[in-house]
C-alpha cells in the first residue's frame, strides 16, 4: 500500500503549493485528474462512487470542501478567495490497493485565528490518534485521543463520519469514530490498515447535505470546518503513516 499512499500524499502537498488566490476549484480536480491518468495503474476512488450517503454517483476526482463545507465537496466554478478555508481530500487506488488522506489550509496571506485553530485541532487530533494506533490497543483509544483534543479545543464532536480501513476499497471495516470511550472497542492488530481523519466544526457538530449536488455536507449554523486525515498502517514496530507528505 505504500505506493497507493505515496501517491495520494505527493499530490497533495504539491495542491498545497499551487493553490493560491483566484484557482478554481475545478482546475485543482483537473489537476488530479491530469496525474491519476498519467500514472500507470492509478484509479480514482471517486469517480462514479455512489455510496448511500450520496446522491447519484460521484462525477470528480477530489473532494473540494469551502468554508461551510467540511466534507464530500463537489468541485464547482468556483475562484478561491483571500481567507477562504479549503480542505481537500483525495483517494486514489494504484495497482489494486487505495491511499487515502485530506488536508485543510487557508488560502492567502490573511488567515482568521479561529481558522488557524480549528486546522491545529485537527492535524493535533490525528497525531493523538496515530499515537495509540498500535497492536493490543483498541479502537476506543484512537478515538478517545481524537475526542480529547477536540474537547480541549471548545469543539463538540459529530459521529455520524469518521475514519475507517482502507485496502483494496477506499471506505471498509472497521469505523473509527472521532470521539469514544478508551480500552473499549476492536482490538488493534498487526497488519491492520485504517484512515484516521478527524473532522471538527467551530460551534457546532451538527451538519447537512447540500440540495444543490446531493453531496457537500455543511455545517447546521454556517460556521467553518477542518478536516486532516492519514492512511496509517499499524504495526508490531509502532504506526506508519503511508500518505505522508514530507513536510
Amino acid at each position: 500500500m505504500r505506493p497507493a499512499g505515496k501517491f495520494v500524499g505527493s499530490i497533495l502537498k504539491d495542491l498545497r503549493k499551487m493553490t493560491k488566490v483566484g484557482t478554481n476549484l475545478l482546475e485543482i480536480d483537473d489537476f488530479v485528474k491530469q496525474r491519476i491518468e498519467g500514472r500507470p495503474g492509478a484509479e480514482s476512488c471517486y469517480v462514479d462512487y455512489a455510496p448511500d450517503f450520496g446522491t447519484g454517483p460521484f462525477a470528480h476526482y477530489i473532494c473540494t470542501s469551502v468554508n461551510d463545507a467540511v466534507l464530500h465537496g463537489v468541485p464547482f466554478d468556483y475562484a478561491l478567495k483571500e481567507g477562504d478555508l479549503l480542505s481537500l481530500d483525495l483517494a486514489i487506488n494504484v495497482d489494486g490497493w487505495v491511499g487515502d488522506s485530506a488536508i485543510s489550509f487557508v488560502v492567502g496571506e490573511h488567515a482568521d485565528p479561529e481558522d488557524l485553530k480549528i486546522i491545529k485541532a485537527t492535524e493535533d487530533a490525528l497525531k493523538a490518534g496515530i499515537a495509540q494506533a498500535k497492536p493490543g490497543n483498541r479502537l476506543g483509544d484512537i478515538s478517545s485521543a481524537i475526542g480529547d483534543v477536540a474537547h480541549a479545543n471548545g469543539y463538540t464532536v459529530n459521529l455520524e463520519f469518521g475514519g475507517h480501513g482502507v485496502g483494496h476499497i477506499m471506505h471498509g471495516d472497521p469505523h473509527v469514530a472521532n470521539d469514544g470511550k478508551a480500552h473499549h472497542g476492536y482490538r488493534l492488530r498487526n497488519g491492520l490498515v485504517i484512515a484516521i481523519e478527524p473532522w471538527f466544526l467551530r460551534t457546532t457538530d451538527e451538519i447537512y447535505q447540500d440540495s444543490k449536488d446531493g453531496w457537500t455536507l455543511r455545517s447546521a449554523d454556517g460556521s467553518r470546518g477542518a478536516h486532516t486525515e492519514h492512511t496509517i498502517a499499524i504495526t508490531d514496530d509502532g504506526p506508519i503513516i503511508l500518505t505522508a507528505r514530507d513536510e
